[in-house]
């Protein structure tokens, strides 16, 4: 267990390699690393990055998919007290730019997939004085590995405080620009070392050596931060460069994967999978998952087939992951109530809910989810009044969704704040809707919007996927719907599309659903 004062990054790697140094931390394409390695690489890149001019609070960024070497120069920057700012590799060109300058970087760190993106955008980037191919050189950029072992291997022991920016994280900009969380290694591991085992439940605990399968994107808190939780519990990360279901079938079987973090939509396409049933789970102990609740008949099959157990997590980036998470034992296959939840808060977290004044409001009253702890974001970089809007004087962090607690202390979520409905003076939340649509036999996936009604100012509208093998028409889904839900929140119309526009987090691009219907007024609500 680490002291409570070692709360860096580069502390907690230094500790690990003195206790661990020979296990491997991370597999990535059959290559493995150890702890000390670990260590010992990320000295060098931090000697490296101190040679390009990198300095103490400097922002270097990482614009490629999922590899070992990621976590290194992470490391390395964290060994000097620069902060990494992994890029959305899923971005178009003008939006990377945006972000590389937006947050200053000096340095940018390219996968492969993406030299010409760089070479593309490389008149437009401000501060960037070096590119480096994150996996090799080509016929421009130096490559990483060449690079990092011209350096010495010598500790550049960087007076760095836990309180110091460590990462910075874009939120998914879905309207306007994108935003840099601003995390720092208290928000990171502070609560991690403030608990003792006694203090967790079973799925919160780590045992050394565990290996869990890191799926997710690094560009995203749930990759990244599991990724940081690894190296801390002494665990063992099978890295896949990008989600993909032959692989991690693959990879549960090969290196016996204890724990996976995945979003809904992730487990729907491994479970479609024609190798399914051929596969062995029984090292599998917990899958995690956010972004989304899982549909219950959805649950039932996961439970059934995988036979693991689940814990449904809630965040965001702002506070560094999970503040809010249902244990496996709230997980039942017949469906209650609080299946509907997203359980309680975690240890050390408070949660509360709030109207527009910011008054504490009563159970079963929805209202603005704010919550404070160690995990908040430091603030949005270079933004004091968007930070200030978000997180009062009190550390009170404004989440941006709607929810309420029930009378126990679960919390159930009913959507963003913004993409709240307002139907003839009613307030309606499309999740609310959703709920009662998915359990439709035909109904594979479904998004609810807002759209123009000359009568009511904004009528609801269900955006629904139907499962390939039943059929179902506008009647049927507005019939099912009146059977769960009140008169008003039933949708007035259905469009009947292939798939729901998505972020890589697995939120659903509510915008996007809603554009075509908006055109050319002079606001998005009525």
């Amino acid at each position: 267990m680490l002291k409570e004062d070692i709360l860096t990054i580069a502390d907690v790697i230094r500790e690990r390699a003195k206790e661990r140094g020979n296990a491997v931390v991370f597999t990535f394409e059959g290559e493995q690393m150890t702890y000390a390695q670990l260590d010992e690489r990320s000295n060098r890149a931090a000697n490296g990055l101190t040679s390009l001019g990198v300095k103490k609070g400097d922002r270097i960024a990482y614009m490629g998919k999922n590899s070992h070497l990621y976590f290194e120069i992470l490391a390395g920057a964290a060994k000097i007290g620069a902060v990494m700012t992994p890029v959305n590799w899923r971005l178009a060109a003008p939006e990377v730019a945006y972000i590389v300058n937006d947050c200053q970087a000096k340095v940018l760190f390219i996968g492969p997939e993406f030299v010409d993106l760089a070479r593309q955008i490389k008149p437009d980037m401000q501060h960037v004085t070096t590119i480096i191919g994150s996996e090799g050189a080509d016929e421009e950029f130096s490559g990483y590995p060449e690079w990092r072992d011209g350096f010495p291997d010598t500790d550049p022991m960087v007076d760095v405080s836990p309180e110091d920016d460590a990462l910075q994280l874009y939120t998914s900009g879905t309207t306007g620009h994108p935003k840099g969380a601003v995390l720092t290694g208290a928000s990171i591991f502070a609560s991690r070392a403030r608990l003792s085992d006694d203090d967790l439940a079973d799925w919160q605990r780590s045992q050394p050596g565990e290996t869990m399968l890191l799926a997710m994107p690094c560009f995203h808190i749930g990759g990244t931060g599991s990724g940081l939780g690894n190296i801390y519990s002494e665990g063992h990360a099978v890295i896949v460069r990008e989600y993909d279901p032959s692989q991690a079938l693959d990879f549960i079987e090969q290196y016996g994967i204890n724990k996976i973090f995945m979003v809904p939509a992730a487990i729907q396409i491994l479970l479609n999978h024609p190798r399914i049933g051929e596969v062995d789970f029984s090292k599998l102990k917990y899958i995690t998952y956010g972004a989304s609740p899982i549909p219950l008949e959805m649950m039932k099959q996961s439970i059934d087939i995988l036979g693991c157990e689940f814990v449904q997590m809630y965040g965001m980036t702002e506070t560094t992951g999970t503040i809010v998470a249902l244990p496996p034992e709230d997980h039942d296959p017949n469906g209650n109530e609080k299946m509907r939840s997203v359980g309680k808060p975690l240890q050390g977290v408070e949660v509360k809910i709030i109207d527009e004044e910011g008054n504490t409001l009563p159970p079963r009253e929805v209202g603005e989810i704010a919550t404070r702890s160690s995990y908040n974001m430091k603030g949005y970089w270079n933004l004091p009044e968007a930070t200030a809007s978000t997180i009062d004087a009190d550390g009170w962090l404004r989440t941006g969704d709607a929810g309420y607690f029930d009378e126990d202390g679960y919390l159930y979520i009913h959507d963003r704040v913004k993409d709240m409905i307002i139907s003839g003076g009613e307030n309606v939340y499309p999740a609310e809707v959703e709920n009662a649509i998915y359990g439709h036999p035909a109904v594979a996936d479904v998004a609810v919007i807002g759209v123009p009604d000359e009568k009511w100012g904004e009528a609801v509208k269900a955006c629904v996927v139907l499962k390939g093998d039943i059929d179902a028409n506008e009647a049927e889904i507005i019939g099912h719907a009146r059977k769960n839900i009140a008169g008003f929140k039933c949708p007035k119309s259905v469009d009947f599309i292939p798939a729901l526009p998505r972020n890589p987090s697995g939120k659903i691009l509510r915008r996007e659903l809603r554009a075509p219907y908006w055109q050319g007024k002079d606001r998005a609500v009525n």
